[in-house]
């Protein structure tokens, strides 16, 4: 079925950009705000100090679980039109989300945003892609999309401080209802449909994939607070276990999988995939234990310390915005080595922070470091998650992009939060034992960082160059 436009007006690239990176501007902002409104919703809506987490939770839980069945959907009925659903139901949350009268409506609320997330996500990323064709263009593209995914939760952090301190928690998810309607109004003026792939549901796989995704998330998330070996805990890691492993084998044998497995064949995107899901994993736990600090030990307010992730947000958009001449000058592998290798550096930095570390030279300084290496790595990351996949894979690659940022957040600070609890001694005074926890977590957070960085070298970065192999990266197991 040959592609069409949604309103027979031609499609215009710059316009096209604008739309997808607007629109996950929109779920990354949320992602960030929400974490420094948690403590205002909490005294707002009488969460408990144990009901609060599922106001990420629930968020978390549909957005991961529901990944891989959002971006088939795109595949089969058309990217565009789940683009505009997608856009629809997270902006008919985020109203539901700002009206909530209880605890429990914002719940829900939180989880109907996180389906919206889910189908729009993989949306974005596999529109761009079919709209951007592979070299000068698309490196452009995805390096935007990259400062996106970065710039936007240090801004995240700093407009949910300044809303919540001096508007209400209420505003920062009414913004995304404006937004939202003038997204689907461009999309139905600008995005071409994809050409729709006529087929059925891989419906064993999409059930098996969103129950085990879902049990897997919930697992790590439930060990933040209960701890990995608490039964319930146990139980989701094992059933989640079992069912990706059934999920596997059905991908292998099934006619049309809803994870193709050969997107895993080259070297260039499984690298990706692994390193993205370290890396989200230590910046997050970076984000959450930092914001932490800077108000249980140097007692800042939200806003004093959302802007005071200033430094690198301003670090990491100006690089971001020079990623694809880096690109050009040096190549994909080796500009995200380098970005990775200066995050790690900016993290062993400001791992080693105490309760009378200096602002500026402890926290600041580290923090230039890390929005520099962030802004070289996400969008290169995300270039390697797609590279090579056909146009009939795009929707299933940018689904894996998409799965691996959000597995690595949860699984990363789940890992961290562990890390966190066990460390430092109960005779402490609460600032200077909070200073000791956070620098153990971010230590563990370097680690991973560390990891990431051997990943990409061996995966992506020496293939690269052994003489006499025209493609390295590609096709190869």
């Amino acid at each position: 079925m040959p592609a069409t436009v949604m309103t027979g007006t031609r499609s215009r690239p710059n316009a096209v950009l604008t739309i997808i990176l607007a629109s996950y501007l929109m779920i990354v902002l949320d992602i960030a705000i929400t974490i420094t409104a948690l403590p205002v919703i909490h005294t707002s809506l009488g969460f408990s100090d144990t009901t609060l987490s599922w106001v990420q939770n629930a968020y978390t839980l549909a957005f991961g679980g529901l990944l891989l069945l959002g971006a088939r959907s795109g595949d089969i009925l058309g990217r565009g039109r789940m683009f505009i659903l997608g856009v629809g139901l997270f902006t008919f949350a985020s109203l539901a989300v700002g009206l909530a009268p209880s605890a429990m409506w914002l719940v829900g609320a939180r989880g109907l945003q996180g389906v919206g997330a889910a189908i729009l996500a993989p949306s974005t990323l596999a529109l761009l892609t079919a709209n951007f064709p592979e070299g000068t263009e698309r490196t452009r593209a995805v390096a935007y999309y990259g400062a996106v995914a970065g710039v936007g939760a240090s801004l995240g952090l700093v407009l949910g401080g300044v809303l919540t301190t001096w508007l209400s928690w209420r505003v920062a998810f009414f913004i995304n209802v404006p937004i939202g309607i003038a997204m689907m109004l461009a999309a139905q003026h600008y995005l071409v449909e994809s050409e729709l792939r006529p087929g059925r549901f891989d419906l064993t796989g999409a059930i098996s994939s969103t129950v085990g995704m879902t049990a897997l998330v919930y697992g790590i998330v439930n060990s933040a607070t209960a701890g990995w070996g608490d039964p319930i805990t146990v139980t989701a890691l094992a059933a989640s276990a079992l069912l990706l492993a059934f999920f596997v084998f059905n991908e292998w044998r099934a006619e049309q999988p809803i994870m193709p497995l050969r997107l895993f064949a080259s070297r260039e995107r499984t690298g990706a995939y692994a390193a993205r899901i370290l890396f989200l994993g230590a910046m997050l736990g970076f984000w959450f234990f930092i914001t932490q600090f800077l108000q249980g030990v140097y007692h800042f307010s939200p806003l004093e310390a959302g802007l005071a992730f200033f430094p690198m947000t301003v670090a990491n958009f100006v690089v971001a915005v020079v990623v694809p001449q880096l690109t050009k000058r040096f190549g994909n592998g080796r500009l995200l080595a380098g970005g990775l290798l200066v995050t790690l550096i900016g993290m062993f930095w400001l791992s080693r922070l105490t309760a009378d570390t200096s602002y500026v030279t402890g926290i600041a300084l580290p923090m230039v470091l890390i929005g520099i290496g962030q802004g070289a790595s996400l969008g290169p990351l995300t270039a390697s998650g797609i590279a090579g996949a056909t146009k009939e894979d795009a929707g299933a690659a940018s689904g894996l992009v998409n799965v691996a940022h959000q597995l690595g957040g949860s699984l990363g600070l789940g890992i961290l939060v562990t890390v966190f609890a066990a460390a430092g001694s109960a005779a402490l005074a609460a600032p200077e034992l909070l200073a000791v926890r956070v620098a153990a977590s971010l230590t563990a957070g370097t680690l991973m960082l560390g990891l990431a960085f051997v990943i990409i070298i061996m995966l992506i970065v020496l293939p690269g160059v052994v003489p006499g192999n025209p493609n390295p990266q590609e096709g190869h197991t």
